[in-house]
Formats: structure tokens, C-alpha cells, sequence
């Protein structure tokens, strides 16, 4: 049966329409329209409604119905329009196992979405609803997660900052659950950034998460502004605290202490101990590294605490993560170092780069200074011919 969609006939026939529609499912609702008008008949459509979502099997067919029953959403007033958009969210949002439907009903939220005002605060419950959806069917791809983008649309809804947080807790949790840690990570430094000082306590779950997930991302090596966020901050003295700390400036020793005194802590976190040493171990060489141009393979094999055998193959680790650039020289035992990436930088590493920025501001002008006496005395010899001639 065929239901029409974004097409200019009377609401009453429409809903009549979709009325029938979903009795033909063998859903528990009249055919024929309520006495108490389209908000009425729109209720009763969307409760009923998830019968099609369950037995329909063409998609385009019943993305065209929900695309029907939005549009008349889009009808009703905006102050009595509310209650219909949580209720068609909310039936949307359930995602059964084997639903083959996920992508029309992403679709659906969208046109929604973008249906509604732009300064609209429903399209809050719309587009918390599309995370969670898209998280479900692992479909993130298919909605917008632009933290700028974002932050531009929440100004625009003028919602509370626990709304704020709702929206950032969801969208994190999705980029978890799609194994993108890096975009997980900057997602919940931004709902940390939402906590002031006086609520920094409210905050100890996120904090915890936030942390969990920078020692667990095998790309996250420089964890020292962390240390900064008011959240992080209340968590001083605690065991989770002191793990991040060793991993922003302790060594690998440090580390096996900790995990000694704190096996069973550190594993309810879901950290991989065998990940943990390896990354310590990257740390602890980026340290030993700063300030020097070279280090002998049996330091190296000392103070990362592994065999003979294993220090080619660790080095190679260290080359990938790019934060330092090393080569092996085979003859001397000897590892020699280009660059490396500094773990902290605090006030010495302030004043270290100021003083390369004026020492190549010094250069560029002594340069600039040569090329204008030659260019100087160039002009004076070109106009010697002349004044002979």
C-alpha cells in the first residue's frame, strides 16, 4: 500500500492514510481519524507506529511513512509539538537485534532535525537520539560529530551546560564504541572544559574515563595538560591520579611499583598491563632522550628492563610513534638521536624554545644585514663604469 509523503494533500487525509497503513500490520488503532484533531491523530499514529518499524520490509516504503508522520509533526505548533518529538524519537531509537532499518531511521531523525528551527531546543532530543541510534547500529559515519559544529549548535538551542555534558557523555561513548580514541579523547576534554571549579566533583566519573582512555590509546604519549583540567585536578591523591602522573613524567620503574602495589586497581580499569609497559617504556625512552644525541644499546636494554634480543625491535616501536627520530648504529652499540618530543613542557621548556627563537631571530638578521651591505656594495660597483665613463 502506498502512503504519501512530502505531498500537498489535506493533514486529515494523510493521517487517515497513515491510519490504515499501520492497520494493515495489525496494529491496535482506528482507521478512521479521532475527534480530537491532528495532534490527537498523531499521537495515536506514533504509538502504533512501531508495529511497521518491527514487520515492514521494504525500507523505502517505510522511510516514506516516517518521512509522512514527521512532516506532520512539522505542522503542529511549536509549543505543543514537544511531546511528539520525544515520542517519534523515542520509538526510532530502539534498535532491535536484526533490525535491517538503521539507515532509514538515521535518515528520518535527520530530516527531523534539520526540519526543526535552527535555534530550536528540540532538536536536542533529536540529535541526542541520532548518537545513540547511530552508536546502537554502528553508524556514526552517517551523523554529523564536528566538535565545532557542535559547540555552534548548542549556542544556538540555548540549553543548560547538563545538557551540554549529556550530548558530549553520548558522543564520547559512541567514538569509544567505535574504537576512534582519538576523537573520543578530544571529545571528553571538551566535557571536562564544561566543569567550573565548584562542580569539578560532579565530574569524578568523567575525569576517571578521560584518563582511562589516554593510557589506553596507543597514540596518546604527551598527557601533561590533563594535569590541568579542574576534574583531573580533584582527583589528587587518589590511586587513579597517581597512575596519570607517572604516566606524564615517572619512568618505567616508577610504573612497576605502582602496578605492584595496585594490580588489582589497575586491571578493573580495563588497562592492559602488557599495553601499559610498552607505553611506559616508549615514555621512559623520550625522557632519557631530551638533551641528548645519542644513548648506548645497554642503557637502553637497563633501564627498559627487557633482553639483549628485544632492543632492535624496540627502538623500531619507538620510531613509529614518530616522537622521536633515532637510527642505530650497529658498530658502536649506539642508538643516535635527531629529535624527540619533550613529555612535559613547563617553564624550562619555555624558556629553552625562547631562546632558540632568538637565537634564530639573531641569524635571519645577521643574514638579512650580509645581503643588504652585498646589495649595497653591488650598487656601488655598478655605478663605478659610469662615473669613469
Amino acid at each position: 500500500m502506498s502512503v504519501p509523503a512530502f505531498i500537498d494533500i489535506a493533514e486529515a487525509d494523510q493521517t487517515t492514510e497513515l491510519r490504515q497503513y499501520l492497520k494493515s500490520f495489525g496494529a491496535e488503532i482506528s482507521e478512521e481519524n479521532s475527534d480530537g484533531g491532528l495532534l490527537n491523530d498523531l499521537r495515536q499514529i506514533i504509538e502504533a507506529c512501531e508495529v511497521c518499524l518491527k514487520e515492514a520490509n521494504n525500507e523505502a516504503e517505510l522511510e516514506s511513512v516516517l518521512n509522512s508522520i514527521m512532516s506532520l509533526i512539522l505542522l503542529i505548533p511549536v509549543d505543543k509539538s514537544e511531546g511528539l518529538v520525544l515520542a517519534l524519537c523515542e520509538k526510532l531509537v530502539k534498535y532491535p537485534a536484526g533490525d535491517k532499518h538503521a539507515g532509514a531511521r538515521i535518515r528520518v531523525l535527520s530530516n527531523l532535525f534539520h526540519g526543526l528551527g535552527e535555534r530550536s531546543n528540540y532538536r536536542y532530543h533529536v540529535y541526542t537520539s541520532m548518537i545513540k541510534l547511530a552508536t546502537a547500529c554502528d553508524l556514526l559515519s552517517a551523523i554529523p560529530t564536528d566538535l565545532d559544529q557542535i559547540k555552534e549548535w548548542v549556542a544556538q538551542w540555548d540549553i543548560p551546560t547538563q545538557k551540554v555534558q549529556n550530548i558530549l557523555r553520548l558522543l564520547y561513548e559512541a567514538f569509544v564504541a567505535a574504537k576512534q580514541s582519538e576523537q573520543a579523547t578530544k571529545t571528553m576534554i571538551e566535557l571536562l572544559g564544561t566543569y567550573t571549579k565548584e562542580n569539578a566533583s560532579q565530574a569524578r566519573d568523567d575525569a576517571q574515563k578521560c584518563i582511562v582512555t589516554c593510557l589506553a590509546d596507543p597514540g596518546t604519549y604527551l598527557l601533561d595538560h590533563f594535569l590541568t583540567l579542574k576534574p583531573v585536578k580533584f582527583l589528587e591523591g587518589e590511586p587513579i591520579h597517581n597512575l596519570l602522573t607517572i604516566f606524564v613524567s615517572g619512568k618505567l620503574s616508577h610504573y612497576l611499583d605502582f602496578y605492584q602495589k595496585h594490580k588489582d586497581f589497575v586491571n578493573s580499569l580495563g588497562l592492559s598491563h602488557e599495553e601499559n609497559l610498552l607505553k611506559m617504556r616508549i615514555l621512559t625512552f623520550m625522557q632519557m632522550a631530551e638533551g641528548k644525541k645519542e644513548i648506548d644499546l645497554d642503557t637502553i636494554q637497563q633501564e627498559m628492563q627487557i633482553g639483549e634480543e628485544e632492543v632492535e625491535p624496540f627502538i623500531i616501536d619507538v620510531v613509529r610513534t614518530k616522537a622521536v627520530r633515532v637510527k642505530i648504529d650497529q658498530i658502536q652499540r649506539k642508538v643516535l638521536i635527531s629529535t624527540t618530543t619533550h613529555r612535559t613542557f613547563g617553564k624550562q621548556q619555555w624558556q629553552q624554545l625562547r631562546e632558540e627563537l632568538e637565537y634564530w631571530q639573531s641569524s635571519i638578521s645577521r643574514v638579512r644585514n650580509s645581503l643588504h651591505s652585498l646589495s649595497t656594495l653591488a650598487s656601488q660597483q655598478a655605478q663605478q663604469p659610469s662615473q669613469q665613463a
